[in-house]
Order: structure tokens, then C-alpha cells, then sequence
């Protein structure tokens, strides 16, 4: 991992080179979701990166990303927007001049900012159990406190908790996963800090951020696309068909979403094949595409 400054927060990042030597193809961006980090995108990568270089990071205040002491209440914001400013400056900072953002839940909502801000980077966006756009007052206000309490209450000892890491690697997915990342998963929902993951979920979870986020997909020219759970208790499909039916391709069939059976809320180490068969076809669509216009110009 690498470090660098972004609008006053030392982020690291981690930039995989592609295999292949076309430099016409662009860089995979992965953003990670809620109380995670980087690390998820791992196993994706490793498969990804024979064709394509691979960029992901750690959000500020998740992960590796520390905030710093100095920084003061009133610098900090943790909504979707200074998320995507973030996301901006490390794609400029970087030199990326063509980009696919693919998002892990809150990533994807950060993800979709992102592709608004960056257009003229960004070719095209795949969402992972992302979805929403849909307000129910009670069922929020209800999942933003127990949310907060969660993380007010952390402390350290869970680590020394025998088989702790065993009830991590069982929530919000279908099927366990490997111990792992159910350590990796305790790990990360410990250290991150409590301004960042009680901000980022009251920020992106208020009634104007919600109803906003479709407006986004709706203007949107670049493809979107969305892959979803069909056993995810977290973002339902339902919700994720509801946010892609705002996106111009979901006209032609719901051709936009695809639902993998036998998977939860972590698609991307669930299902990694499906979720790197998809990817690919997608992008490939696009780029084969783009190569043919240019033979015709």
C-alpha cells in the first residue's frame, strides 16, 4: 500500500499493474462499503488484473486512511459528495484518464457520485449489493440508531473474544466466509473511526440524500450497471432493481441488473467468479464497442 494526501487526509491506496501491456484500457477503481476496507477487492483483483490495472483504496477514516488529529469538526464531512470530491483528487492526482468505478454498497452510492463529478474520467459504473433510492421514515430512522449505537459500543477486547471472528465471517452473507475475513471484517469494524462511520452512515442515509441518489442514475450517460443478492438482507434485490430502474438501460430488459443466486451482502468474495465473469463482460462490451467506433471514424 501507498500513501497519498487528499484534501488533508493521508489515504492509502493500492494501484495493481495490468499484466497486459494495453495502456488504451482503463484502470479499475474498486470503493469499498461501510466499517470495511480495501481488502475485500482482493481476491477480484488478483483475477482482474491479467487485462486490466486495478486501483482501490481506503475511504478516509476506514482502513489504513487515519484521520489526523489536527483536523477539526468543522473540516470534516462524510456525506457521498465529499466522498466523490475524495475520489476526484486521487483520480487526477494519479494521472487516471479513463476509469470504471465498481462499489461495494456504500461504495456503489460513492461510486455513482463519483461518475456525476468525474464524466469526463469515468466510463461507466458497476454497483455490488448497492442499491436504494426509496425512504421508509420509521425503518431508517430505526436502522440509523441501532447503526450508531453499534458503533458507539466497540471495544477493543472483542478481539480476545474466542470465536468472534466465527460470527463475522456468518453475518450478511449466504454461506460462511473464510475465517479470514471474518478476522479481517472484526478488524475493520474495531478501528474505524467513530466521526467517519457515524458521519458516513447519518450523512448518506438522510431523506434528501436518498431521494437524491436516483436522480443521479437518471442523469447519468454512462453505463451503469448494478449486481445484487438474491439472499442479501441488507440491500435487498428489490431495492437494487429500483435504483437501476432509473438508469436508461433498464428499459431494454432490466438488462442492467443481475441477480446471483446463493449470495448475501458480499458479492465480491461470495460469488468472486460470477461477480469477475460479469465485470468482464461488461467492460468488454463497452470497450469493443468504443474500438469499433474509432475504426469507423
Amino acid at each position: 500500500m501507498t500513501k497519498i494526501n487528499i484534501r488533508g487526509v493521508e489515504h492509502y491506496y493500492q494501484f495493481t499493474e495490468a499484466k497486459s501491456s494495453d495502456s488504451s484500457q482503463p484502470v479499475l477503481v474498486f470503493i469499498h462499503g461501510w466499517l470495511l476496507s480495501y481488502q475485500y477487492w482482493t481476491p477480484l483483483i488478483n483475477e482482474l488484473k491479467q487485462k486490466y490495472s486495478c486501483l482501490t483504496y481506503d475511504l478516509k477514516g476506514f482502513g489504513e486512511s487515519k484521520l489526523p488529529l489536527c483536523l477539526t469538526d468543522n473540516n470534516l464531512s462524510f456525506n457521498l459528495h465529499s466522498y466523490a470530491l475524495d475520489l476526484q483528487e486521487l483520480l487526477t492526482t494519479l494521472n487516471i484518464k479513463k476509469a470504471w468505478l465498481i462499489g461495494h454498497s456504500l461504495g456503489g452510492s460513492i461510486a455513482l457520485w463519483g461518475a456525476d463529478i468525474c464524466n469526463n474520467i469515468v466510463e461507466g459504473v458497476i454497483c455490488v449489493n448497492a442499491g436504494g433510492g426509496i425512504y421508509l421514515k420509521e425503518e431508517f430512522e430505526r436502522f440509523r440508531k441501532a447503526g450508531e449505537n453499534l458503533v458507539k459500543f466497540r471495544p477493543q477486547w472483542f478481539l480476545n473474544i474466542p470465536f468472534f471472528d466465527l460470527i463475522f465471517a456468518r453475518m450478511m452473507v449466504k454461506k460462511p466466509l473464510q475465517i479470514k475475513w471474518g478476522k479481517q471484517r472484526l478488524k475493520d469494524f474495531l478501528y474505524a473511526d467513530e466521526k467517519a462511520a457515524i458521519g458516513s452512515l447519518l450523512e448518506s442515509t438522510t431523506e434528501s440524500e436518498v431521494h437524491y441518489l436516483p436522480q443521479i442514475v437518471a442523469r447519468l450517460a454512462q453505463p451503469v450497471y448494478f449486481i445484487a443478492g438474491k439472499q442479501d438482507k441488507i440491500m435487498e434485490a428489490q431495492y437494487v432493481k429500483h435504483l437501476a430502474s432509473f438508469h436508461h438501460l433498464f428499459d431494454h430488459d432490466q438488462e442492467n441488473v443481475y441477480c446471483l443466486e446463493e449470495c448475501g451482502h458480499f458479492a465480491m468474495l461470495e460469488q468472486t467468479t460470477s461477480v469477475h465473469d460479469y465485470t468482464l463482460q461488461i467492460i468488454e462490451k463497452y470497450q469493443t464497442n468504443i474500438c469499433e467506433d474509432k475504426m469507423l471514424g
